[in-house]
């Protein structure tokens, strides 16, 4: 079967299953989405108002509820969380005089944004360490070589959507201010984050000097990112959206679906988290009574409503499976499997969102 072909099957396989673990945003049609944003918009803002143009209203409306909620003295609406992040660093390189970013080798910028901060930025990463994990203190206090900012990835999705304790974060954050670098929160996902923790977003955004969340990949929006941090700095990040091409003339169904999520999501995160433990232990339970010659759940307790399943086997055979599986039961378990670890093993990553809790 040729790719688009087997796309299709198993989008569509997804699409008919009735019990689902989440129901991410590219398994939806369009009627779906617009189904549910024609639906919902009345109730998270005044459609009578004038529409935004080139960032205002309603653009700002929701700038300034996401800086409310990560405490920051103010906050950039992005088109894309690739820009954002480019941003944020291509302006502490200027503001600190050294365009060094220490990160993570599995962080997203280095894994799938090819090269974009040296190629359109001009900034240079190193890595504090190549372990699974972000890195400690000790690591980035004696980590040989300056930089001037610390991206930390919270949570750290390539490793399983791993995070450090709380301790551990504010000693590596203690450890970066030694060094006299600034700290960014690559926080993609760090809605969930605060049941880990066991601090709210703002706590545990005030570590860092600035923040970057996203609105797809948990809150369920069309797309989108904020950037929030000093004024001073996101009025400069804000001169840069519009030499990055991110002056998007309007933007309101995409924000309209970020003020949806806020609403809707947002709340939710938490008891998504708790049954994502559940079905880490249930799956862990599953596989012992099957018999399965080899298993990994990992995280073992997930820190997230995110963690990854490994197996010994391809993962073409594991892809075939989840589809028939999905086809003939009406039950998606699991979804795109990806080579992972020693030959033979693959692992995938589980998702628990509303739909699980049904």
């Amino acid at each position: 079967m040729d790719p688009g072909a087997a796309r299709e099957r198993r989008l569509a396989a997804f699409r008919a299953a009735k019990r689902v673990l989440s129901r991410p945003g590219a398994d939806l049609t369009y009627a779906d989405s617009l189904e549910r944003l024609t639906r919902r918009a009345p109730e998270v803002y005044d459609l009578g108002r004038t529409s935004d143009m080139y960032g205002d209203s309603i653009v700002e409306e929701l700038e300034h509820r996401v800086a409310g909620l990560l405490g920051k003295e103010d906050a950039a609406f992005f088109p894309t969380g690739t820009m954002a992040q480019q941003i944020a660093v291509r302006v502490w390189a200027g503001r600190t005089g050294d365009a060094t970013v220490a990160l993570h080798p599995l962080a997203h910028p280095e894994r799938h944004e090819r090269d974009a901060f040296s190629v359109v930025s001009g900034v240079r990463t190193v890595h504090p360490t190549a372990e699974p994990r972000l890195p400690s203190a000790e690591e980035v206090r004696e980590f040989e070589e300056p930089f001037g900012t610390l991206m930390l990835e919270l949570p750290l999705r390539e490793a399983g959507f791993v995070l450090p304790s709380w301790q551990e974060l504010v000693d590596v954050v203690g450890a970066a201010r030694e060094r006299d670098a600034v700290v960014h929160f690559d926080g993609a996902r760090l809605w969930e984050c605060g049941p880990h923790f066991g601090r709210g977003l703002a706590e545990i955004a005030e570590l860092a000097d600035s923040v970057y969340v996203s609105f797809y990949k948990s809150l369920e929006g069309l797309g989108g990112a904020v950037l929030a941090g000093p004024r001073s700095f996101v009025a400069e990040a804000k001169a840069w959206r519009h030499r990055y091409g991110g002056q998007i003339f309007q933007q309101y169904p995409t924000v309209l679906s970020a003020l949806i999520g806020l609403e809707d999501e947002l709340p939710r995160l938490p008891s998504y988290v708790a049954h994502a433990r559940v079905v880490a232990e249930a799956l862990r339970e599953g596989f012992v009574r099957a018999g399965v010659p080899f298993f990994r759940v990992h995280p073992e307790v997930p820190h997230t409503h995110q963690f990854q399943v490994w197996l010994p086997y391809e993962a073409s055979v594991l892809d075939e499976v989840s589809v028939r599986m999905a086809e003939e039961t009406g039950t998606a378990l699991f979804r795109r499997w990806f080579a992972q670890g020693p030959p033979g093993v693959s692992a995938t990553e589980v998702t628990v969102a509303g739909p699980g809790l049904e």
